[in-house]
């Protein structure tokens, strides 16, 4: 007797895909930075855009489902036109959850394109991977000659104030800054709960909160890298090269990781930037 295959239920198996895009240009206009087009599929969005410090547009991204779950494929395109100055952050910590039975992977890509003399900055709120999760987390970075750029990307692996440690699931994560057309940095870390990578001392070593933030432009110089070093904790290192400052974090707590970013952050943007730090209202909220 001829038997017929289980049904799938709808939008379930290794196809399952649910695309978002969202695609912001940003252009300096006579007072102030503006958003000058939008485009969006899916469910990614933004607010309004802010002013705090008059000339720089604050904009907040929105990811309305609060969390990747299997076949979500987030994709964020940032175009920063000549002179434009944005800082661009999360009202809360992305999620990516676990995988479903079939194991299909869950992402997001983000593409910053700044032109010259662009001032573009990137600072999400972490990224919690919980347990089981299979995720993929791509940032690309293009710079022009000019443009100067400050950014992190800040990951915590499980829940660890609750004891839900990461001991199954994979993370995919890649981190690119070019310049001109010349890599300046490259980053790819493939890591599977509880391998080499992850608890050895070559890798993670345990660890399970880490971040990378890269600072591109002038004012990279001895004294502000001795500043960093005085600043930060022990859990912080400070390294320069080809122009790229990168502070990095490891260890286990998202609060010293979160306190120490905005704290290097604090100090590079006046030497980056040219202007003091105007922490975003949404962090305190």
């Amino acid at each position: 007797m001829h038997q017929c295959p289980a049904r799938q239920p709808a939008g379930y198996g290794p196809a399952r895909s649910w695309p978002a895009h969202l695609s912001l240009q940003l252009a300096a206009g006579a007072d102030k930075t503006q958003l000058r087009g939008m485009t969006f599929t899916g469910p990614l969005r933004i607010q309004r855009p802010f002013y705090p410090e008059g000339a720089t547009c604050h904009l907040y991204l929105l990811h309305p489902p609060g969390g990747l779950v299997s076949g979500d494929r987030l994709r964020i395109e940032v175009q920063a036109q000549a002179h434009s100055q944005s800082l661009l952050t999360t009202p809360s910590a992305g999620k990516v959850y676990r995988q479903d039975s079939a194991g299909v992977a869950q992402g997001q890509q983000v593409r910053l394109q700044l032109e010259e003399n662009a001032e573009c900055e990137w600072l999400p709120q972490e990224t919690i991977v919980f347990q089981g999760a299979n995720a993929l987390l791509d940032t690309h970075i293009e710079l022009a000659q000019g443009a100067r750029f400050i950014g992190w990307e800040l990951v915590c692996l499980g829940r660890p104030a609750g004891e839900h440690w990461f001991d199954d699931g994979s993370l995919t994560q890649r981190l690119q800054l070019w310049r001109g057309g010349r890599l300046l940095f490259n980053e790819r870390l493939q890591l599977n709960a509880g391998d080499a990578l992850h608890r050895g001392r070559a890798g993670l070593n345990g660890g399970c909160v880490f971040g990378t933030l890269l600072a591109a432009g002038p004012g990279l110089n001895d004294e502000l890298i001795a500043g960093l070093r005085e600043t930060l904790s022990a859990g912080f290192t400070i390294t320069e090269r080809l122009g790229v400052l990168l502070v990095r974090y490891l260890g286990s707590d998202m609060n010293d990781c979160r306190t120490g970013m905005w704290a290097a952050w604090e100090q590079l943007r006046p030497a980056v930037l040219g202007r003091e730090a105007s922490f975003p209202r949404i962090w305190f909220t």
